[in-house]
């Protein structure tokens, strides 16, 4: 049997970008664009809103002429409004070729919003599509407040679908607006709608007020529909949309007569460049791109794994990616914890093995966080070996910060019992100190990891005048690892991470 394709149509760059405090710039606009399309191989994108600001002009221009030279423009959606043409003039500055038309899917909406009959919305419709048809621009067309238009203005719904069954439209994207549907009215609702109109191509588009987006839109394909709406970690406004790794994963492992062209292993990458040019922080235990989804924590869940794999589902970390981690803290348990000494490839007696985990349990207990690159050292003081050997130090540092001038840093620094120095300035103290340790490495024919994301925390129990932990997540190759320092100064809590980084690499 032939198995039924689904459409992804990814809406960061437009309805993602409506999460609370957050906008794109130009450049990561079209950044994020060139990773949906090449690399995670999305049918079709929506970029941005028309006539927002001059900012979004330039946007979606560079988007559009990077897509036309890959021949993927028709890939390239914008949404419009009925507004006298106005959209679509845009559109033809901009070289956009796909308009996302916004119309009323409620009368509800229709009748407090626009004020306007059916019959008079119908005819605003028509022209906005005409005029975007003799411009050469395809059009799709959003029924907002769809959802709500089934459940209280049925006969509208209908009559609006036999008016636009005529018209020149690609595709009808029925949008729960406001997060309101779940599964069995999801399924009811469309299977009604796309039994009725079997020839139209009906998307649909999801929003996770109730956290159902990913069950509703798991319905939406089962009723019928040949498209889905997404967004990358499940931006949007309110609770946020479909997020897109979920519904990957959910149709790869559920759906099994339907096929997406997503290529899965570029998720967990693309999910973390959009979550650091948003600022909008993945979830720890967000499904397959938070931090900790692939960590096994309890002890015999790592003792499991090593028997047959008794704690294994169909989400391998490595279909995204990705690789499991084994948690250490007080549940952890001696099979976690060889796990991390064999990834280190240090060798322990039973009895020393027994030690290490109660050192660890002990940590937990007070509330400490302890990450792998730690364990060296905590083997080191458990046994008493004092042998624990920095080949880089950093023998000393002074960092300036005076008003009106950007901070500096003045430092040293040991390698294999050789002192190196150099200055550098940056946007603040740490900044400087990192930028004059990049000089220093390059100067020598040194190669740092890529810094990928800083915090700092107070540890549980503590208070503002006592410790400060910071944790640095650095990138090197393929390989992602976390370092954390301890001090009651900020500044140097972080050097403190970034000497243990020296060392590890």
């Amino acid at each position: 049997m032939k198995k039924k394709k689904i459409e992804i149509m990814d809406t960061t760059l437009r309805d993602g970008e409506q999460t609370s405090g957050m906008s794109f710039s130009e450049d990561e606009k079209l950044t994020i664009s060139k990773l949906l399309l090449k690399e995670l191989k999305v049918d079709r994108i929506e970029v941005a809103s028309a006539r927002v600001s001059s900012g979004e002009f330039k946007a979606v221009s560079k988007i559009i002429d990077w897509a036309r030279s890959e021949n993927l423009e028709n890939k390239v959606e914008i949404l419009t409004f009925i507004d006298n043409g106005i959209s679509i003039d845009w559109m033809k500055k901009s070289g956009a070729k796909v308009q996302n038309l916004l119309s009323k899917g409620s009368l509800n909406h229709l009748k407090h919003q626009l004020k306007k009959t059916p019959k008079e919305h119908f005819k605003d419709v028509d022209l906005a599509i005409r005029k975007a048809y003799k411009n050469n621009i395809k059009t799709n067309i959003y029924l907002e407040d769809w959802s709500n238009g089934m459940k209280d203005s049925k006969n509208y719904v209908i009559k609006f679908l036999n008016f636009l069954k005529n018209q020149p439209v690609d595709r009808i994207l029925l949008p729960d607006t406001l997060g309101v549907l779940n599964p069995y009215e999801t399924s009811q609702y469309l299977k009604e709608i796309i039994g009725t109109f079997p020839g139209i191509h009906f998307d649909f588009h999801a929003h996770n007020d109730y956290d159902l987006s990913v069950a509703n839109t798991l319905e939406a394909i089962n009723a019928g529909c040949s498209g889905i709406h997404t967004t990358i970690n499940g931006m949007g406004e309110r609770a946020g949309n479909t997020p897109m790794a979920s519904i990957v994963a959910a149709i790869k492992d559920f759906l099994t007569g339907y096929t997406i062209n997503i290529d899965e292993h570029a998720l967990y990458n693309v999910s973390k460049l959009v979550s650091t040019f948003s600022g909008f922080r993945i979830p720890p235990n967000k499904p397959i791109v938070g931090e900790y989804v692939f960590t096994q924590t309890a002890g015999i869940h790592a003792d499991g794994d090593t028997k047959k794999n008794l704690y294994y589902n169909n989400l391998l970390p490595e279909r995204f990616g990705r690789k499991r981690k084994y948690a250490l803290g007080k549940t952890s348990g001696k099979a976690n914890i060889k796990k991390n000494i064999d990834e280190l490839g240090l060798k322990l007696s039973e009895e020393n093995l027994k030690k290490v985990t109660q050192k660890i349990i002990e940590l937990g207990d007070k509330k400490e966080k302890v990450t792998a690159e730690d364990l060296p050292y905590i083997i080191s003081d458990v046994l008493n070996r004092g042998n624990i050997h920095n080949k880089i130090k950093i023998k000393s540092y002074f960092l300036q910060h005076m008003k009106n001038k950007k901070p500096s840093a003045d430092i040293k620094i040991e390698i294999d019992g050789k002192i190196f120095s150099e200055k550098g300035t940056g946007d603040g103290q740490f900044d400087a100190f990192m930028n004059a340790l990049k000089k220093l490495y390059k100067t020598n024919g040194y190669k740092l990891p890529t810094l990928t994301d800083y915090s700092v925390t107070i540890p549980p129990g503590s208070n503002s005048d006592a410790l400060c932990e910071t944790f640095i997540t650095w990138k090197n190759s393929n390989k992602e690892f976390i370092t954390r320092g301890l001090d009651s100064d900020q500044t140097v809590s972080a050097i403190k991470a970034t000497e243990k980084m020296l060392n590890i690499i």
